[in-house]
């Protein structure tokens, strides 16, 4: 955990944790026009918020805006440590439904039944925490490595070649 980071005494361990890990991965301030988040800091984009400085935006304040409208809003706290850090990351990347259900999928190639709906329902924590932790982990980062290369070939078909430039970014993403 990064000793720059604030805590106040509504973040968890397990949040301080995983935000390091999406911190380290999104670096700073972006703007790529191949990136349809637009300009990014923290990997906070101004697409996703229109109204706020992204340039000027501060380490606290994304680990703030992470914490409500990450953590808290889609429950990453319900699952064992490990698998919400690691959905989490990605969920900033790849959005939280496709990341959730690429959880799910996961959760199901341990054997475990759950609805893929994208939402960390009381199905979906309790069959996560039920599930072996390796074979989950590495069952999640497979199904997260499909998903980009799923992306990859659609933007290929569609001739948006330029989206491709991030593929393998990504699988080092989806496969730490």
């Amino acid at each position: 955990m990064d000793p720059s980071i604030s805590a106040p005494d509504a973040y968890s361990p397990e949040f301080l944790t995983a935000v390091e890990r999406v911190l380290a991965n999104e670096g700073g301030y972006s703007s790529n026009p191949a990136d349809p988040g637009g300009a990014t800091n923290f990997g906070i984009s101004a697409r996703a918020h229109p109204g706020l400085a992204v340039a000027s935006l501060t380490r606290d304040a994304a680990v703030e805006i992470y914490w409500r409208e990450w953590w808290l809003r889609y429950g990453f706290a319900r699952l064992p440590a490990a698998a919400a850090a690691k959905t989490f990351d990605l969920a900033v990347n790849m959005g939280a439904g496709n990341a959730i259900e690429c959880l799910q999928r996961a959760i199901r190639a341990c054997g475990l039944p759950v609805p893929e709906d994208g939402v960390i329902g009381p199905a979906t924590a309790a069959q996560a925490a039920r599930a072996d932790p390796a074979a989950l982990m590495a069952a999640l980062r497979s199904e997260l490595a499909a998903h980009y290369r799923l992306v990859a070939a659609k933007a290929n078909q569609e001739n948006h070649e330029h989206e491709n430039q991030f593929i393998k970014g990504w699988l080092i993403r989806a496969y730490a």
